[in-house]
């Protein structure tokens, strides 16, 4: 499997998937609105672009599977599965806050070696594949280089549905307001992650994510020179419900600070 040459198909995609997704923003009625959960959000938009796009990768590698957001009723490959988010973002989609994004990595059995993050309105592409470098719209891209936590800018999610980790989250939230640049809060997680690998962010966290929200960013952070681990430091963070990301010169710091609150 030629994996850059796939990965260049993959971009293509996301991009003119994106465009369909951009076209329907203004479209969007309160009406269109439905719920999978608590504050769970879904629209026809995310539905169509998930069609399309488990279309057209099903082209690229017959013999793959899907973990999908949409859809799980999904089959699975025995070896090779896509992991598809189609609309990261959906929030801030329907109330027209333009930052949401398409995910795409491809898991050769436990393992990513593909990933796509398509940031629709900026019409910003970060991709990365096994051993190659990561790219931002064909420049290649590199983690910050910020050392300590007083001097790096942190991105992370807010709960929506689970609420079991409220209270440490705001203690440790209150400590990163202090010994830090700032928090911010994107709404896309796998936006938050590619920001990381750009060096915009030097450091991501978040619980309660699926594998469609991290798969493919978490790729092109490591592959941008990055670090990422599930909260006590170890792998499995794909599907492993929590995640850290960072430059890797600031993770153990953060690991240590984040075990004050999340870890007894």
């Amino acid at each position: 499997m030629n994996l850059k040459s796939l990965t260049k198909q993959v971009v293509s995609l996301s991009k003119n998937v994106g465009q369909m997704i951009r076209d329907e923003v203004d479209k969007l009625t309160e009406s269109d609105v439905e719920y999978k959960g608590v504050h769970n959000l879904v629209t026809y938009v995310d539905k169509k672009s998930e069609n399309i796009l488990i279309t057209e990768l099903k082209k690229l590698l017959p013999e793959a599977g899907f973990i999908a957001e949409e859809d799980d009723k999904l089959a699975r490959g025995e070896r090779y599965n896509w992991i598809v988010d189609p609309l990261d973002g959906t929030t801030n989609f329907i109330h027209k806050i333009p930052l949401y994004s398409i995910s795409i990595a491809l898991n050769d059995g436990d393992e990513t070696v593909l990933g796509v993050v398509y940031e629709i309105n900026l019409k910003e592409c970060f991709y990365a594949w096994k051993d190659g470098p990561a790219f931002l719209n064909g420049r290649e891209i590199h983690v910050s280089q910020a050392d300590v936590l007083d001097n790096s800018l942190i991105a992370t999610g807010f709960p929506y549905s689970d609420y079991s980790y409220l209270d440490v989250y705001l203690m440790l939230f209150k400590d990163l307001m202090q010994s830090s640049r700032g928090i911010r809060r994107l709404g896309s997680a796998a936006v938050d992650l590619v920001y990381v690998a750009a060096g915009r962010f030097d450091l991501f966290y978040e619980y309660g994510l699926n594998p469609w929200d991290v798969a493919a960013g978490a790729l092109i952070v490591k592959q941008a020179g990055g670090h990422v681990t599930r909260f006590r430091g170890e792998a499995g963070f794909v599907f492993g419900k929590e995640i850290v990301a960072s430059n890797g010169k600031v993770h153990d710091e953060f690991l240590k600070k984040l075990g004050l609150y999340f870890i007894s």
